[in-house]
């Protein structure tokens, strides 16, 4: 199930309403019968105090790297992740998508808009227990607010100080009902490949080309092929081949690419099936 990201300025309600959305779905949960968790991570529960974001390059730099831990920790596709937290920098909130991304579980992000001058006297009444005015004004200072347009901020809900709940139905839609999006190729975990699959990768294009280039007769420069030889092996690193078939790929690759821009001609592509079927490939 997804992630949920709160956001908001310090002292702008941020706890209360992700209490509030945390009862929301125990109570749905219960009345459909359905079984689900839900976690609230905040700076109470990893023991983070306000103080740590006093130095903004040491102990505020550790209290998001625990958050974050904890969120990579416990989200899932069965549970759901409320990360209550300022999540003010827009970097980390890009984070926090990727995260969610790469499990395949979609995320929202809720907002609480509530004004400057509101949430310092909200903090200001909270005495001892409230953050410093200064380190407010930071804090403050150095919020990124969200934007819809960002896909790591959308789906957006904003919440203003006076409303007396979140999108309840609209929040249960966009991340139990809509279907989240695959994962992208670069946040998701790399197969186990065979310990030898990158030398066998280097080792079979080069062969390849070694052979082409001792062709009497051929159309395609040595340049041209050392850059389809990087190409595909920088593409294949990231999407584990069998060693067996190597040499069937590299093969294919070329034909396509010298067929599309017409460099190769019939007579060639038949001496280089020739020479590809000592690789043990055949032609296509």
């Amino acid at each position: 199930m997804p992630l949920i990201i709160i956001c908001g300025i310090p002292s702008s309600g941020k706890t209360t309403r992700a209490k509030q959305v945390t009862q929301y779905f125990l109570n749905r949960f219960s009345s459909q019968e359905k079984a689900g968790t839900v976690h609230l991570i905040n700076d109470e529960s990893l023991g983070i105090t306000k103080d740590s974001y006093r130095d903004t390059r040491v102990e505020e730099k550790k209290a998001r790297a625990s958050l974050m831990s904890a969120v990579e920790r416990l989200v899932s596709k069965e549970d759901i992740v409320i990360a209550d937290g300022m999540n003010y920098i827009k970097g980390y909130r890009y984070q926090l998508y990727c995260i969610a991304r790469a499990v395949g579980t979609p995320h929202c992000v809720i907002y609480c808009g509530t004004p400057i001058e509101i949430a310092r006297e909200w903090n200001s009444n909270r005495g001892e227990e409230g953050y410093e005015a200064t380190i407010f004004d930071e804090l403050v200072s150095r919020f990124e607010e969200p934007d819809d347009r960002n896909r790591w901020d959308s789906p957006l809900f904003t919440v203003l100080w006076d409303d007396p709940a979140p999108s309840y139905d609209g929040i249960w839609d966009a991340i139990i009902v809509k279907r989240a999006k695959p994962p992208n190729l670069s946040t998701v975990a790399k197969p186990v490949s065979e310990t030898n699959y990158l030398y066998e990768l280097e080792k079979t294009t080069q062969d390849i080309i070694n052979a082409y280039i001792k062709l009497p007769s051929r159309t395609i420069t040595l340049s041209e092929l050392r850059r389809l030889r990087r190409q595909f092996t920088n593409i294949n690193k990231m999407h584990t081949l069998d060693v067996d078939r190597v040499a069937e790929f590299v093969y294919k690759e070329f034909y396509y690419h010298c067929k599309s821009v017409k460099l190769i001609q019939y007579l060639t592509f038949r001496i280089i099936t020739r020479i590809l079927l000592l690789f043990g490939i055949s032609s296509i």
